[in-house]
């Protein structure tokens, strides 16, 4: 195995999950994955080390030394196969147990209807622009990285959840589900269109789900990400659908 087969950044990850206690209602489906995804993809999320700290990202990684050594030769580019293979040792003897994933799977199990409804709801909205929906999104859970991540290529989402099943930032995981699924809608149409910024970025998924679904999530809560230039345009659900053209008229 190559070093180079990881460089490609977390954010972006195309991982292959084994559908233990696979089940889909509507069009979501929940895995819990197996020792070999999740050790590669602790091994991204450390390679992006140094892209997680500039950003202020909070990166839950397995504890000890070795993860410590493995961090510092991420930021110095000085890790090596051989680090790789450590690392799968370390995991395999006593680190991954699937049924730490039991009680994450459970609580998002018990919210797809609610995100069955979103994603309906968001199918149904007449936009002059394209949001990419998928037949089937596919909810990949782990116990590490940044809290959440999404493919805009194929529909899936990583999900960071707990041995005792709670979620990072929110309670109800739904929350995350739903600004992962209007990060994928936008990817292609609006944020590689346009060359957002990630701040930006944020922004105005956050602003999107917040319009959409206030009243279903009125826990939900916009990031401070320090880039409000949307914010003057997007006042209410309709605006959203001169995204679009509001984007561009910002980013001129």
């Amino acid at each position: 195995m190559s070093i180079k087969t990881f460089r490609k950044s977390a954010f972006f990850l195309v991982l292959t999950l084994a559908p233990l206690f696979a089940q889909s209602q509507d069009r979501v489906q929940v895995n819990i994955p197996t020792l070999e995804a999740e050790t590669e993809y602790i091994w991204r999320t450390i390679i992006d080390t140094r892209f997680f700290e500039e950003n202020n990202y909070q990166v839950s990684l397995p504890n000890g030394e070795l993860i410590e050594s493995l961090k510092q030769k991420a930021k110095s580019n000085s890790l090596s196969d051989a680090d790789y293979e450590d690392l799968k040792d370390f995991m395999q003897k006593g680190v991954y147990n699937p049924s730490d994933y039991q009680r994450g799977y459970q609580n998002i199990e018990a919210q797809l209807v609610l995100v069955n409804k979103m994603i309906a709801e968001i199918g149904s909205m007449n936009l002059d622009w394209n949001f990419k929906e998928f037949d089937i999104y596919t909810v990949n859970l782990t116990l590490y990285g940044p809290g959440g991540s999404y493919n805009p290529d194929e529909g899936s989402l990583l999900i960071y959840t707990t041995i005792d099943g709670r979620f990072k930032q929110y309670d109800n995981p739904a929350h995350t589900l739903i600004h992962e699924v209007v990060h994928m809608g936008i990817e292609a149409s609006i944020v590689q269109k346009y060359n957002v910024p990630h701040p930006l970025k944020e922004r105005i998924v956050d602003t999107f789900v917040s319009l959409c679904f206030r009243e279903l999530l009125p826990d939900y809560r916009i990031q401070n990400m320090g880039d409000t230039r949307t914010d003057p345009f997007l006042k209410n659900k309709a605006d959203l659908a001169k995204l679009d053209a509001l984007v561009e008229q910002v980013l001129r």
